[in-house]
């Protein structure tokens, strides 16, 4: 099992991170997703620029402090634990995944591949609360 772990400061209030992070059905902000389909109150889909799929069961939601959930692809199964803490006018986050590659050879990859992504969700997010607050 690999694990990885990102912290960040959002220069933006704790209840638009949230907003942000938590309303899966709006993933325009995300440069990674093709789009997102909701099952339920407690599943969704997310779907690679390429169409590929990886489903998220929500396991705990303690609104503006955590929000939990399982993962699984044909690659893949893990675990995402993401707390938010408010500091001042800012958001600090910090997200933790941990992950098992389902194929052998995927196994050497899978951190450099978390760094990756939690990087590039940071990055989407960081950029989605500045064209927030010029609105």
């Amino acid at each position: 099992m690999a694990t990885s772990t990102i912290k960040a400061l959002i220069p933006c209030d704790i209840h638009k991170v949230w907003e942000i992070v938590t309303m899966v059905d709006n993933y325009t902000w995300r440069s990674d997703l093709r789009n997102t389909e909701v099952v339920d109150e407690n599943q969704f889909i997310e779907y690679t620029k390429e169409g590929y799929p990886t489903t998220f069961t929500i396991t705990a939601v303690e609104p503006y402090k955590r929000w939990e959930f399982d993962m699984e692809n044909n690659n893949m199964k893990g675990h995402w634990v993401g707390v938010f803490t408010p500091r001042e006018n800012e958001t600090e986050i910090t997200f933790t995944e941990h992950v098992t590659a389902k194929k052998i050879f995927m196994k050497p990859f899978v951190k450099i591949y978390l760094k990756k992504q939690q990087t590039q969700f940071v990055s989407d997010l960081k950029k989605a609360v500045l064209y927030l607050a010029q609105e």
